[in-house]
């Protein structure tokens, strides 16, 4: 018990950003309720939908608050593999969260913004509001027939912007497991706040690639979605296994601490099946939900077109009396 007690840190930069980043949210949301609508925007999202969006990105932001204020935080300074699961809640988890809470309306209308957030296919804010309540806020299609884009406005290049936030997503996650930037990021705070950054910027733009956040949409379809979250899930794995299976010192950093339970190689080999097998939970989730909408797509379509031919084809019986 005394674990969960003790060692909260006053960290004044996380807490203030908390602050800001939840009050904004919270005033944009009051004026919403209260009628305050978006320039453009005729109509709002169902309350229903609206307060479970609010709690989801509250509960991330306050997830990625606890990882750094919290005992884990504390303990990730003499434990890799506690480091390691603070790295999954904030690259991961609760970036989840945050843009599964569709926050971005409140934010900017907390903010006094009155720019539009559009799509390139220049659907206004009202337009994806009044869509959202016509269709009891569920999400349409990524693409109709033929795998093409919904929006064709797209600049050329627009699909590689997943596949290269998905490759700076694993790019930034082995850079920070390196042994040089991890055994840095210990020993100063600063660098530490930029990995803290690093993580939960990347991971909120994977995300945005992955699943849909009113009015943002994914530019990919389920199935190519699935390869992206295959992609993540594989570069977890490979460097989870790397140190599984690694025998010798890799973090030198954490021999300056005593290990009442782990030796210091033991922790590394901890924190290697943390980052394996714990990023699977809510990727496998993910890879399952997509495949699903895939197929419901396909059957969608396929009986859209059988519909389509059937209504095409001539009739058989005659048009008029005594004609064939």
């Amino acid at each position: 018990m005394n674990v969960v007690v003790s060692y909260w840190s006053a960290n004044v930069a996380a807490l203030a950003a908390y602050g800001v980043a939840a009050a904004v949210h919270l005033i944009g949301m009051r004026g919403a309720a209260t009628g305050t609508a978006l320039p453009g925007q005729p109509g709002r999202p169902r309350p229903r939908a609206q307060a479970a969006r609010a709690v989801a990105y509250q509960a991330g932001l306050l997830l990625a608050l606890l990882a750094v204020v919290s005992p884990m935080g504390y303990w990730s300074y003499r434990f890799i593999w506690v480091r390691n699961l603070q790295d999954v809640v904030l690259a991961i988890a609760a970036p989840a969260l945050i843009v599964l809470g569709a926050p971005w309306r409140p934010l900017r209308q907390g903010l006094g913004l009155d720019g539009r957030l559009n799509r390139p296919d220049q659907r206004t804010a009202g337009d994806e509001a009044a869509g959202d309540e016509a269709a009891g806020d569920e999400p349409a299609g990524d693409e109709p027939a033929g795998g093409e884009s919904a929006g064709r406005t797209w600049p050329p290049g627009w699909r590689a912007v997943p596949i290269l936030v998905t490759v700076v997503f694993c790019a930034i996650w082995w850079l920070w497991h390196l042994p040089a930037p991890f055994d840095a990021a210990l020993r100063s705070s600063a660098l530490y706040a930029i990995e803290v950054v690093s993580y939960l910027t990347a991971g909120i733009l994977l995300w945005l690639q992955l699943i849909e956040s009113p009015p943002l949409r994914p530019q990919l379809a389920p199935l190519r979605r699935v390869v992206l979250v295959l992609a993540v899930a594989t570069s977890g794995t490979v460097l989870g296994l790397i140190r599984v299976y690694s025998a010798g010192l890799v973090y030198p950093a954490y021999l300056g601490f005593r290990h009442h339970v782990l030796s210091v190689v033991a922790d590394q080999q901890v924190g290697g099946a943390v980052l394996w097998v714990i990023p699977l939970v809510p990727l496998s989730v993910l890879a399952v939900a997509l495949a699903i909408r895939w197929l419901q797509d396909e059957e969608s379509e396929a009986t859209a077109v059988g519909i389509d031919r059937l209504l095409r084809q001539k009739s058989a019986w005659p048009s008029g009396p005594g004609l064939r």
